[in-house]
């Protein structure tokens, strides 16, 4: 049976913060997305990304690669052959997500059962602590003390006050700390021995990639995880001996195809699984609920950042975070 014609469209859209979310680069207001979607006629598969300019992407670039393919896909490209039609980033990330979307849609099947993989169960997902001064960070990690895993934005001068300071408002919360690659080899030791008083369990991306070989050169006591330096399955070799985990997001693989790929080789390769996010509704996150099913640490807390969800999001019970209903994705 010859199936029908696919069309594509896409749309951006601008999703307030709830206050601000601030890291090592910057701060912002609000999340601007790229939701691509494929209609058949009959079923419509959606995909949500984040441009994120760190990687040479912004909305004009992910709408242009989208629109570049345009032809082959209502020519009849499909899913696999996406994989080598575009390179990982943003812009496929929406494109490959919308195709499992539609396959669910179409097949009757949630992605799960058409990916392989077990069916989804809740998890509990990291709440950030975003980067300010240690009083402000004190304050934030105060109200969000009872949540059991926060992710505290480090990576400006003053770090260690800072996670000191967040670690006596929420004594019992497991840290995980993300430096957004905001540190140096001058400050590296002091700030790792600032996260070990403070017992943080995981420092993600504490050096700039391309310039983090001093990760190979250190005692690393707390777990060290790649974010900015891991993307794909082509960067796990140069990972090996520097980092002990890595955070796998959608946006950064290039959708949940290369994602599911990268946890497998990840695993045999016997790093640490982090699932990621970028700030973003419950469209981008419902994927990623897949993806982090094998991860030991998990941070899906985008539409938690958000002044509103889209509607028909994910359901949240306080850091519990459930599988998407079939309405949103999948």
């Amino acid at each position: 049976m010859t199936r029908a014609r696919l069309s594509l469209s896409y749309t951006v859209e601008h999703w307030p913060i709830a206050g601000a979310f601030g890291i090592s680069r910057g701060v912002k207001t609000e999340a601007v997305v790229v939701v691509a979607e494929l209609i058949d006629g009959k079923a419509r598969g959606r995909g949500e990304c984040v441009p994120y300019l760190r990687y040479g992407e912004t909305v004009e670039s992910v709408i242009a690669q989208i629109e570049g393919l345009r032809s082959q896909i209502e020519a009849g490209l499909d899913r696999p052959r996406l994989q080598t039609a575009m390179p990982p980033g943003a812009a496929r990330n929406a494109l490959d997500c919308a195709f499992w979307d539609l396959e669910a849609k179409r097949s009757g099947r949630p992605v799960y059962e058409n990916a392989g993989i077990a069916a989804p169960a809740a998890l509990t997902t990291a709440f950030t602590i975003s980067l300010a001064a240690p009083k402000d960070m004190a304050t934030a990690a105060e109200k969000a003390a009872g949540r059991p895993l926060l992710k505290v934005k480090l990576g400006a001068e003053g770090d260690p006050d800072r996670i000191a300071a967040v670690r006596k408002a929420a004594p019992k919360a497991t840290l995980i700390v993300d430096a957004n690659e905001g540190w140096s080899e001058e400050n590296l030791a002091s700030n790792l021995a600032a996260c070990a008083r403070s017992g943080v369990a995981l420092i993600e991306q504490p050096l700039p990639a391309g310039k983090d070989e001093a990760l190979a050169r250190i005692e690393r006591t707390i777990p060290v995880c790649a974010d900015e330096s891991m993307h794909d399955r082509a960067s796990l070799p140069v990972l090996a001996g520097k980092y002990d985990a890595v955070n796998i997001k959608l946006d950064k693989a290039g959708g949940l195809t290369e994602a599911l790929a990268a946890v497998a080789e990840a695993e045999r390769q016997k790093f640490v699984i982090m699932a990621g996010c970028m700030v973003a509704t419950s469209l981008a996150m419902a994927p990623a609920v897949l993806l982090a099913q094998k991860a030991r640490f998990v941070d899906l807390d985008g539409p938690l950042l958000l002044s509103k969800d889209r509607p028909g999001g994910l359901r949240y019970e306080g850091s519990l975070v459930y599988p998407p209903a079939a309405a949103l994705w999948g």
